[in-house]
């Protein structure tokens, strides 16, 4: 027999191995497509600018270049012997210098990519034990010193 327990917001529930080798009869409601959020796409294939996937781009100071290049991108032949969206270039490029024009709200990923490559980099030599002619250590304390030479 099971056993259940309110204990503030939660419910703790105890059953025996019998209770949970039983088949559930529990009906869940259909879920209708009406009733399911929209997503990216909406039913009737337009594109969903107000979905928070797509993070605000749509309504910021690059909002125009951005509904651009995705519409056109969305509209591109899918076709497999192109690349679907190479019509679209000019217009990712056109979004991509209004981005660069506010770094404060669209800052470059390029240093956290470049920090990632580094790392990987490292990390080889790291798990072999060997690192070329100096360690990570030795780089850090060139780093730190300013000067080629090693700290003592």
């Amino acid at each position: 027999m099971s056993l259940c327990k309110q204990i503030g917001k939660d419910r703790i529930i105890l059953v025996t191995p019998e209770e949970l080798s039983q088949e559930s009869n529990i009906q869940l409601p259909e879920i209708k497509p009406e009733d399911r959020e929209p997503g990216l796409i909406l039913p009737n294939g337009e594109i969903n600018w107000n979905c928070p996937c797509i993070g605000g781009m749509a309504s910021g100071p690059c909002a125009y270049q951005f509904r651009e290049a995705f519409s056109c991108y969305r509209a591109s032949s899918t076709d497999e012997t192109d690349n679907r969206g190479f019509e679209c270039v000019e217009k990712f490029a056109q979004l991509q210098e209004c981005m660069s024009s506010y770094p404060n709200l669209y800052p470059k990923r390029d240093d956290e990519d470049d920090d990632l490559v580094g790392d990987l980099t490292n990390t080889d030599d790291d798990i072999k034990g060997t690192s070329g002619s100096h360690s990570k250590i030795q780089d850090e304390n060139i780093t730190a010193t300013g000067s080629g030479k090693k700290n003592s």
